[in-house]
């Protein structure tokens, strides 16, 4: 299995931000995409269009974590928390 930082750093994963979109315009990961945690549910099929992995990201790794359980409940097996903004910086830097 691969390690958070190997996915993170793997440029086939997508990243997807799921915290709101004004949080997501102060500051953001590079090439992350920005789907608030209360649209994951209604943007599964979107998320299966993704290539895979697809690792998640908040503020604190909350939100994220929830946005992977609603998509391991909808059949998405490859999605991964990456815990918070600061978590993801420290990761790419």
């Amino acid at each position: 299995m691969n390690t958070i930082k190997e996915l993170i750093k793997n440029p086939s994963t997508t990243i997807v931000d799921v915290r709101s979109s004004w949080e997501f315009e102060m500051e953001h990961v590079p090439g992350a995409k920005n789907i608030p945690l209360e649209e994951v549910a209604a943007k599964v099929e979107e998320f299966k269009t993704y290539n895979t992995p697809v690792v998640l990201y908040c503020r604190s790794g909350n939100r994220s974590g929830m946005a992977v359980s609603i998509l391991k409940q909808n059949g998405l097996s490859e999605v991964y928390n990456g815990g918070g903004l600061s978590d993801m910086q420290s990761v790419l830097n």
